[in-house]
């Protein structure tokens, strides 16, 4: 619809602002980030065909948030932890779906390489999303 065709004109600027705000830690509440994975996830589905192409540079930002939050031994409280890992993880399963599975070969050296169970852990529920 027209939400898809003025995500996709506006890609490459949301695209800065969601990588810039998936970097940040913003205190305890984590409210920019959970929020930041929420549209994220929106505009996957709506730029949809857009979205192979920007593949390495989400998927390393998301990679990143999670190994970011899964190390983080700040004050952010147990379920915001895992509300953020849940998010990131769905972000990567809609990645690989578009995708047509390419999220989950690139994964693979992640997963076989990682020693992490909680990233492991999102790797996996990718790798067995169907």
């Amino acid at each position: 619809g027209r939400l898809g065709i003025l995500i996709a004109r506006h890609l490459k600027r949301l695209e800065r602002v969601i990588l810039g705000y998936l970097e940040v830690c913003d205190g305890p509440e984590e409210e920019a980030r959970l929020g930041i994975l929420e549209t994220l996830q929106r505009t996957i589905e709506h730029a949809w065909p857009r979205m192979p192409c920007r593949l390495p540079v989400l998927l390393k930002a998301l990679l990143k948030m999670i190994w970011d939050v899964h190390t983080d031994q700040g004050s952010t409280p147990e379920p915001i932890k895992a509300a953020l890992l849940q998010g990131a993880t769905e972000c990567l399963i809609l990645l690989d779906r578009c995708s047509e599975g390419q999220v989950k070969v690139l994964l693979e050296g992640v997963y076989s390489s990682c020693e992490e169970n909680r990233v492991r852990e999102c790797i996996r529920k990718v790798q067995e999303n169907t």
